[in-house]
């Protein structure tokens, strides 16, 4: 296992935080995904061999949020 933690901009509300933690979750490979809407990021533990970093970037801007590198 590995983890990154990304940048996520864009959340304003609990609502982002629990959206943006559900698709990281879904993610094959993620076992766990903490979400901070106060330091607008994401800590996420996941198995690279499963998942790469460009999709779970990918994963926060489908759901409508930045995830700068």
């Amino acid at each position: 296992m590995e983890e990154v933690t990304l940048k996520v901009e864009g959340m304003s509300c609990g609502g982002c935080v629990r959206n943006v933690t559900g698709v990281l979750k879904a993610l094959p490979g993620v076992s766990e995904a903490d979400v901070s809407l106060d330091a607008a990021q994401a800590r996420v533990r996941f198995d690279p061999a499963r998942v790469s970093v460009a999709e779970l970037r990918q994963a926060v801007e489908g759901a409508g949020f930045d995830s700068p590198a």
